[in-house]
């Protein structure tokens, strides 16, 4: 009797670890051949120890397809003290199906430290033109609350189409060709005085949440903000 026990309680950890598993896994039907106790006589009992692993499925990427140099940032600190300035080229690397130069929209978007999107715009650059913001008289002189900070991020996102918004771009029309550069003060050595730099934008990888954001932002801003968070167009040549 002791052997039928314990060939039955092998019989249910078996039954026990197919279930288990079968959560996970898609099985294929086996036979076992289990012989009886007290008679030999053979009994057929169905159960399923092959296993086929269920395919993982694939992720969704969280970053977009795009350019490398369609998405660039860079920040502008002490305002108080004195103005920073934005300079804007395109390098004419994006061309049309006939292999022509095309233009670039140049979309804007300005955080303040507190990661608060306060003015948004765009502006529209040809290829090998210059054109140049003021982070002082174009960026937060006209932002959707009334705090004007002293330090701000950029952010510039080169997109093509006929007309530039920086609410409505989307992964398909990111563009190649933005070249960027910007100004800064920092505190100097010397007490009360400041130091200007100069460095290039620098690339970001764009996700598609991050694009998401900033656009329907800007959008919020433009239907709600009364004319408040658009900060002015880009004017041609450079400061």
């Amino acid at each position: 009797m002791r052997n039928k026990t314990a060939m039955l309680l092998a019989v249910t950890i078996l039954l026990g670890f197919a279930n288990a598993a079968g959560a996970q896994y898609n099985f294929v039907p086996t036979y076992w051949w289990l012989y009886g106790y007290p008679t030999p006589t053979p009994v057929w009992f169905y159960g399923y120890p092959a296993r086929t692993p269920t395919p993982t499925p694939t992720p969704t990427p969280s970053t977009l397809t795009a350019p490398s140099d369609a998405f660039q940032v860079r920040y502008a600190s002490n305002l108080a003290a004195g103005d920073s300035v934005v300079n804007i080229t395109n390098a004419g690397s994006t061309v049309s199906a006939a292999n022509a130069l095309t233009n670039i929209c140049a979309n804007v978007y300005v955080f303040s430290p507190d990661e608060q999107l306060i003015s948004c715009c765009a502006c529209t650059v040809t290829p090998n033109a210059l054109v140049s913001l003021s982070a002082r008289s174009d960026l937060i002189s006209n932002t959707l609350t009334p705090a004007m900070p002293s330090s701000i991020v950029i952010k510039l996102l080169a997109t093509v189409g006929t007309a530039c918004n920086a609410a409505v771009p989307i992964a398909g029309t990111l563009a190649s060709g933005l070249r960027a550069w910007g100004t800064t003060l920092h505190t100097a050595p010397v007490a009360a005085t400041f130091a200007v730099t100069e460095t290039e934008f620098s690339p970001a990888v764009l996700s598609a949440a991050e694009l998401a954001r900033i656009t329907s932002l800007c959008g919020f801003i433009q239907a709600n903000g009364s004319g408040y968070g658009i900060c002015r167009s880009c004017r041609l040549g450079g400061q």
